[in-house]
């Protein structure tokens, strides 16, 4: 069993994850993008299987070097709505926080691959936090604060009390929300103390899970999202359509009733963004809009998330999934056309 976190090629080779013949190759992928697998992500990867469906997101690969023309280091456009340093501010009601830069795990596809990780973004400063901070307070239409990084989920149960006991002091913020993938891949990390810290404000919260594939559902990450979701904190899921990993119609069907059956609402399926060699990781927009159109009808209304797009430079998510109406005419589940409204017999 792995009893800690790997961080570099040489440790996954040890622990059998890759062919040591990859290491020098590998080392130059690591030498770019931060690698990190804990124990419970490390436990569920089958390294017989080449197409592991957990290994595909967190083993690194040599692919990762070659970028492809339209890829960018900032793909979603944080920068460009970025005023101070931890905030981005692209929608007018809600913004960004950004408090660190740190992930218990690093994601292959990742949008933020350039900015998170040892090599990456610092942590903000106590003035870098206090002015983003000020700036939050200073805007009266921001009515909810996601906080995001990086993963929030690292810091500790103190200073995301204190992160909470600053934003319970803005009155004009009355929701505050957390994406993390730490319930899943550090269950441990979900301690009391962690979810005492999220209530220590009269806010709405709420925890995101980013999850990609059912198997990351063990039952010791239900039972840590059980302590969230007993505490009153509702969850929802979020997940990002990825190549070899859930783009079959069983596989994402599994995931979604694997949220819900741990009582989280799935959210979003993101199309993956265009971060710099992640191309192996993307469908096409058609390929993952007939994946939508597959699961409607054979899972509950609760099991269906929607299927958006971040539009490259920062224009904000769209819907992207099938449309049914066309016309007068609308599509059954089955895919047989009906007329709206039904046309009168002569």
């Amino acid at each position: 069993m792995t009893l800690q976190t790997l961080r570099t090629p040489q440790a996954l080779a040890d622990a059998g994850l890759i062919d040591p013949t990859d290491l020098a190759a590998l080392q130059r992928v690591a030498a770019q993008y931060a690698v990190a697998i804990t124990p419970a992500m490390a436990e569920l990867i089958d390294a017989t299987d080449p197409a592991d469906p957990i290994a595909r997101q967190f083993v690194p690969t040599e692919a990762e070097l070659h970028a492809t023309p339209e890829e960018s280091a900032d793909p979603i456009g944080d920068d460009a709505h970025s005023p101070v340093e931890g905030v981005v501010h692209r929608y007018a009601d809600r913004v960004l926080l950004k408090a660190n830069h740190a992930c218990a795990v690093y994601c292959r596809f990742c949008f933020r691959r350039e900015m998170v990780g040892p090599d990456g973004l610092r942590p903000l400063t106590p003035r870098q936090l206090d002015a983003a901070f000020a700036y939050i307070a200073g805007h009266s239409e921001i009515w909810e604060v996601i906080v995001t990084g990086g993963d929030p989920f690292i810091l500790s149960p103190r200073r995301i009390a204190d992160l909470m006991a600053r934003l319970s002091r803005i009155d004009h913020v009355k929701v505050v929300r957390f994406h993390t993938r730490v319930p899943a891949v550090d269950p441990a990390r979900i301690t009391e103390a962690l979810v005492a810290a999220l209530k220590t404000s009269d806010k709405a919260v709420y925890v995101a899970l980013h999850a990609d594939h059912p198997r990351e559902l063990t039952p010791a990450a239900r039972a840590a999202c059980a302590r969230l979701v007993d505490a009153g904190i509702p969850m929802l899921g979020q997940s990002v359509l990825l190549r070899g990993v859930n783009d079959d119609p069983t596989t994402l069907e599994a995931l979604m009733r694997a949220f819900v059956e741990t009582r989280i609402k799935p959210y979003y399926l993101h199309h993956a963004d265009l971060a710099p060699g992640t191309a192996a990781f993307r469908t096409t927009i058609p390929e993952g809009q007939a994946l939508m159109k597959a699961i409607r009808g054979r899972v509950s209304g609760l099991c269906q998330p929607t299927y958006v797009l971040d539009i490259p430079g920062g224009h904000g998510k769209v819907p992207v999934g099938p449309a049914y109406l066309d016309g007068d005419e609308v599509q059954d589940p089955a895919g047989v056309r009906h007329a709206y409204p039904p046309r009168s017999s002569p």
